[in-house]
């Protein structure tokens, strides 16, 4: 399946989207279910480790994501490399003007074990609702709140 992609276009400089954006003490400001958010250590660099908790079914779980591609202030991946439901994200802040910005979000799920059945029943099916609204989210923290 293709991964699941929203855009939102911001306004506010490529620089600041991207910094709000791919700063993981931030998501639980505009990711629904994220309770926090960190970096593993010192650095934002290709082989960094971010861990978020999340809550799911009342319960919050942790994932550990490596970041696997990052060119500030432009573009940054990661992938899940541990728990039965691995997501790859992938965010893309290309600048329209000096104080307008788009970001585009795509996420896609591997599953293991368990998590082969719960990504095509339930996760995509989730994360399709809550993408439109965390990108409304993250448009409306970025433009109402100056950094």
């Amino acid at each position: 399946m293709p991964p699941i992609l929203a855009t939102a276009e911001v306004d506010r400089p490529a620089e600041e989207v991207f910094a709000y954006a791919t700063d993981p003490a931030r998501f639980p400001e505009w990711q629904a279910g994220v309770v926090s958010g960190h970096m593993d250590g010192e650095g934002t660099r290709v082989g960094a480790r971010c861990i978020s908790v999340r809550r799911i079914g009342g319960a919050e779980r942790a994932s550990t994501s490596e970041l696997v591609h990052v060119d500030p202030p432009r573009t940054w991946s990661v992938r899940g490399i541990d728990g039965p439901i691995r997501a790859a994200v992938d965010v893309t802040v290309e600048p329209i003007s000096a104080k307008r910005s788009r970001v585009s979000i795509g996420v896609d799920f591997i599953g293991h074990g368990i998590g082969k059945l719960l990504v095509p029943l339930v996760v995509r099916r989730e994360a399709l609702k809550e993408m439109p609204a965390n990108l409304a989210r993250l448009k409306d923290r970025l433009e109402q709140h100056t950094s």
